[in-house]
């Protein structure tokens, strides 16, 4: 019986482009996960980044589409956000239509667009889970990125 192919990545940034569109709206926990995500791509060695600033998460999708169309298409994008729940439908619809927008994008163009965007009912919990209590969520989307980055290398 033949042993299966197994195809892994790790994360790797060295020699890689990698973008990172960040939303301006609820600074107070996107610029801790902005941190997070340029200390991680340095630990992996990324030493080609570009950060671009948008208003809002609703904006991010025609920004991640542009970065991936330009002549310096990035091997790997984050995406990083704070979409605060509340108390009506607002959230929920904002956070729906952008994270399928940025997966068909993803997967359209096989580029890897990491999750940086928190979806928190309130403040306590994005602020847990830009730094705190939670870990750094723009640190793990890095790593989930350029993991992904590798494997759809080896695929090809």
């Amino acid at each position: 019986m033949n042993e299966p192919t197994v195809i892994e990545g790790s994360a790797i940034g060295s020699g890689k482009r990698v973008a990172i569109v960040v939303s301006r709206w609820n600074e107070f926990v996107t610029k801790d996960l902005l941190e997070g995500a340029v200390d991680e791509l340095r630990k992996c060695g990324c030493q080609d980044m570009t950060i671009v600033y948008v208003p809002g998460t609703w904006e991010m999708p025609p920004a991640v589409e542009r970065l991936i169309k330009s002549a310096k298409k990035p091997d790997a994008i984050i995406a990083v956000g704070c979409i605060l729940m509340g108390q009506t439908a607002h959230g929920r619809l904002l956070s729906g239509d952008v994270s399928g927008t940025l997966m068909r994008l993803q997967v359209d163009y096989s580029v890897p667009i990491g999750w940086a965007v928190l979806t928190p009912d309130n403040t306590l919990q994005a602020i847990d889970r830009a730094g705190m209590k939670m870990g750094n969520k723009g640190r793990e989307a890095v790593l989930a990125a350029l993991e992904l980055s590798e494997v759809l290398k080896k695929i090809q």
